[in-house]
């Protein structure tokens, strides 16, 4: 099985951590959360996300971990760099929702083909979605027509 560490500006981990428990009450062994603070040296923030992977990387039957980040290059990110070894953690930026959920949902998965569905999922949660209201639209264009007819 693989663990899952969040690592996100606050409040994110947190809130992405506490949405994962809603949907799979039973995954709280298997996600930590580190949200950084805006006053906290880079630093401190390192030690406190060695530390939880440290503990997920201990738990009974962990042979992954797969660490998620908010935005590439920021300092969540820039400290996640520093903790995954590209073997036994890997390292996606750009965490939303749906990719925490399939992440947690494929977790017993190997963590190459979890990384890949992590990030399909990801994506595909991101889609626009038409808004349709028809009798607004026909009364616009009849609105639009009767106008024309006048001028």
């Amino acid at each position: 099985m693989n663990a899952i560490l969040l690592i996100a500006h606050a409040p994110l981990s947190h809130a992405l951590r506490a949405c994962a428990l809603h949907v799979f009450p039973d995954c709280g062994n298997a996600v930590a959360a580190i949200d950084v603070q805006p006053n906290l040296p880079p630093e401190e923030t390192l030690a406190m996300a060695r530390i939880a992977l440290d503990q997920l990387a201990r738990q009974p039957g962990v042979t992954g971990i797969l660490v998620l980040t908010d935005i590439f290059g920021a300092t969540p990110a820039n400290v996640a760099q520093k903790l995954v070894d590209g073997v036994k953690s890997r390292l996606i930026t750009g965490v939303n929702l749906p990719m925490l959920l399939r992440s947690v949902s494929y977790r017993n998965e190997p963590l190459e083909a979890l990384v890949s569905r992590a990030v399909i999922g990801g994506t595909q949660g991101v889609m626009q979605v038409a808004v349709s209201a028809p009798q607004n639209q026909n009364r616009k264009l009849h609105e639009q027509d009767h106008h024309d007819h006048q001028q």
